[in-house]
C-alpha cells in the first residue's frame, strides 16, 4: 500500500469516526431533550404548550355497584408570558363521558361534562430553595350536555400548586377549592376541596414513574373520595411530533355510595409543542 493510498484511507477513517461522533452527539442531544420534556410534563405549571388526552375507566359505580364509566379528559395547557418575571398558565379540563347503569339499571348517558378551568400566575424562576409555585382562580362551568353529566352549578375558588425538581425526582402538590355561586336551585350546592400530592421519577431514557392521589373532600356530604394512581409514561418522537404515552392503574382507597370502587384504569396520550 503506497503512501497516497494510506493517507486516503486514514482521511476516510477519520471522517467516518467524525460522522459517527456527530451522530452520537445528536442522538444524545435528542435524548436529553426528551428527558427534559418528560420532567416538564411532571410540572403542572411548566411553560410548555401541551394537549393531554386522558382516558379513564371506572367501575362498581352506584348503589348497586353495577355502573361503569368511560371518561376522556381533554386537558389543553397553554402558558403565556405576563412579564419578564412572570408567566400565566391556563389549564382546562373538558370531560367527555359515556356511562351505563350509573343513573339507574339499563340507563345510559353520553356527552360532555362540566369544564374546570384553572389559571395559575407563576414566577419564571424558582425560589432560592428551588421551589416552583403558582396560584390563581379556578372556575367550574356547567357545560354538561345531559342532566346526569352536570352539577348544573357555576363555581369559583382558589387554586395553587407547589413543587420541587431535584435530579430525576419531582414532588409537590396541587390543590383547589370550589364553591357554587349560581345555578339550578334544585341541584345540590358544591363545596369541595381537591388535593393532589404527587411524586415522580424520570430516567435518562425519558421514562417517568408517577405516584399520586386525587383526593376530593365534599364539605356538604362530609365525605372523601380518594383514588390513588400509579403509572408509567414515555416521551417519543413520531416524525416531527413529540408525544408522551402513559398507562397506569387507580385504586379507590376511599369512596362514597355513588362513586366508583376498586381498581380503575387510565391511559393517556399527550401532544407537546415546545417553543
Amino acid at each position: 500500500m503506497n503512501k497516497t493510498t494510506l493517507a486516503s484511507f486514514a482521511v476516510m477513517l477519520i471522517a467516518g469516526f467524525n460522522a459517527q461522533a456527530h451522530a452520537d452527539i445528536g442522538s444524545v442531544a435528542k435524548q436529553v431533550e426528551k428527558e427534559a420534556l418528560a420532567k416538564q410534563l411532571s410540572n403542572p405549571i411548566a411553560a410548555l404548550i401541551s394537549l393531554p388526552l386522558q382516558l379513564n375507566y371506572d367501575q362498581n359505580i352506584g348503589l348497586n355497584d353495577q355502573g361503569e364509566r368511560w371518561t376522556l379528559n381533554v386537558q389543553p395547557v397553554a402558558p403565556f408570558e405576563l412579564s419578564k418575571d412572570w408567566n400565566v398558565i391556563s389549564r382546562t379540563i373538558l370531560p367527555i363521558i359515556s356511562q351505563k347503569n350509573v343513573s339507574g339499571v339499563n340507563n345510559s348517558e353520553s356527552g360532555i361534562g362540566d369544564i374546570v378551568q384553572s389559571v395559575f400566575f407563576s414566577p419564571k424562576a424558582p425560589t432560592k430553595t428551588g421551589w416552583i409555585w403558582g396560584a390563581g382562580p379556578v372556575l367550574l362551568l356547567p357545560t354538561g350536555s345531559d342532566k346526569m353529566l352536570t352539577a348544573d352549578k357555576w363555581g369559583i375558588g382558589p387554586t395553587a400548586v407547589a413543587l420541587k425538581q431535584k435530579g430525576p425526582w419531582t414532588y409537590g402538590g396541587l390543590a383547589n377549592h370550589i364553591i357554587s355561586i349560581a345555578g339550578d336551585d334544585d341541584r345540590g350546592d358544591i363545596n369541595a376541596t381537591f388535593l393532589q400530592p404527587f411524586l415522580s421519577y424520570t430516567t435518562p431514557a425519558a421514562i417517568t414513574y408517577t405516584l399520586n392521589a386525587e383526593a376530593t373532600y365534599d364539605w356538604e356530604g362530609e365525605q372523601w373520595t380518594i383514588p390513588v394512581y400509579a403509572g408509567i409514561s414515555k416521551v417519543l418522537k413520531i416524525n416531527s411530533q413529540l408525544i408522551s404515552v402513559a398507562a397506569g392503574v387507580r385504586y379507590w382507597a376511599a369512596t362514597t355510595d355513588s362513586s366508583p370502587e376498586g381498581i380503575a384504569l387510565r391511559v393517556s396520550l399527550t401532544f407537546m409543542f415546545p417553543k
